[in-house]
């Protein structure tokens, strides 16, 4: 779409440019003029006493479609070395959810792995997996994926067209939407459905974390959405569950590069905080050297310890020990938060946990909104006294 300026009814009243919030119209020969500033808000429309201002459609525009002839979940399960990534059965949980409220199948894609590996996708709630084994899938490239993922959305119209938002997601997922020209809403912690529309409620973090926005993708299918790994729980698991696995052949796929091979990046933290049971966090309210005590207890709980972002801004642990919107994404068993009052932005990297523990001063502390047990009193007070208790209890 364009807004453009009717010239003949424009009558260079100058209203429409108060109006524009982006300082994208100007004045050329007494005419109202809209130049590449134009973000199309649509302000402007509404504002012009003569109607001079319109919107016009180009040749290239989304059109709607018919979303009738879409049914389905799928879940794009990606592999690494032949395994299915941890995220994908987290996607498989969600997916299961949604497909159940729609009353529909949930599939799920995969691509360079094992027929073993499809297998457990079905044990762990797919009701079939399309399997392509071929070795030009044995290392991730963006064209060979998108194309093949393209091809099958294109032949089965799945309403729904779940991925993780990891390096792999985040690569090609972009490209499998452009080129089926629906939307994608990126980085999504949540998902739900209207069950009146069917419509797929996208919901993300946005201006900074500030709020949380839900996203929508009315008129257009599929609607494709990549999830933050580690906040969605993973479905139930079941060894005698049956499913159809469907093999795939890919044809005409073209690749103008190849990938000769991959270097696995040194992590910059002993824990793994993603895959840790146990996470002692601190906040600003424990100090620098309260992270000296909150180790102390992550050892003897056989956790790791994480930290808010103002702890990290103020220097007092690595960046790599971060838990949040632009941190680490975290699911343990136990989340023990000392001092951290409970930003958004934090609480999007940590509150699937399934036991979250809140140690703070202030009663009001947002927090304890998410908190399955919470102590109100200084963290100084009471860390040592749980660490006191438990070397009793170990001794």
């Amino acid at each position: 779409m364009r807004i453009v300026v009717n010239t003949e009814k424009c009558t260079g009243c100058e209203q429409c440019i108060e109006s524009c919030p982006y300082t994208a119209i100007v004045m050329k020969d007494g005419k109202a003029y809209i130049n590449e500033y134009c973000q199309f808000c649509r302000t402007c429309l509404s504002v012009c006493p003569e109607g001079a201002i319109v919107e016009i459609a180009e040749e290239g525009d989304r059109q709607e479609v018919d979303t009738s002839g879409y049914k389905g979940v799928w879940v794009f399960a990606e592999q690494r070395d032949g395994r299915v990534a941890s995220v994908a059965y987290e996607l498989l949980g969600a997916g299961r959810r949604l497909a159940d409220e729609l009353g529909t199948d949930l599939s799920a894609v995969l691509f360079g792995s094992t027929e073993g590996e499809a297998q457990e996708l079905i044990r762990w709630g797919a009701d079939r997996v399309y399997y392509a084994d071929e070795a030009v899938f044995g290392k991730f490239n963006d064209e060979p994926y998108s194309q093949l993922l393209v091809s099958l959305v294109k032949q089965h119209k799945p309403e729904i067209v779940l991925a993780g938002a990891t390096p792999i997601g985040r690569s090609f997922i972009p490209r499998v939407a452009a080129r089926l020209k629906t939307g994608l809403t990126a980085d999504c912690t949540a998902l739900e459905i209207d069950r009146d529309s069917r419509n797929l409620l996208q919901i993300r973090p946005a201006f900074g974390g500030n709020i949380m926005a839900t996203i929508l993708c009315p008129n257009n299918r599929p609607q494709i959405a990549t999830v933050r790994p580690r906040v969605m729980k993973r479905g139930e698991y079941d060894a005698n569950r049956s499913g159809e696995i469907i093999p795939v052949s890919p044809d005409n796929l073209t690749c103008r590069t190849k990938v000769v091979d991959t270097v696995k990046e040194a992590s910059e933290c002993l824990v793994n905080l993603q895959e840790a049971d146990v996470i002692v966090a601190g906040g600003r309210g424990i100090g620098d050297k309260g992270f000296k005590m909150i180790g102390e207890l992550a050892e003897l709980l056989g956790g790791a310890v994480g930290a808010s972002r103002a702890a990290v801004d103020e220097g007092w642990i690595p960046y790599s020990h971060q838990v949040g919107q632009t941190g680490k994404t975290v699911c343990p068993r136990i989340y023990i938060a000392c001092g951290i009052s409970g930003a958004v932005q934090h609480l999007v990297g940590m509150q699937s946990s399934d036991i979250i523990i809140a140690i703070n001063k202030n009663p009001e502390a947002p927090i304890f909104n998410v908190a399955t047990y919470g102590i109100v009193g200084d963290v100084n007070e009471v860390v040592p006294l749980l660490i006191k208790k438990l070397k009793e209890a170990k001794a």
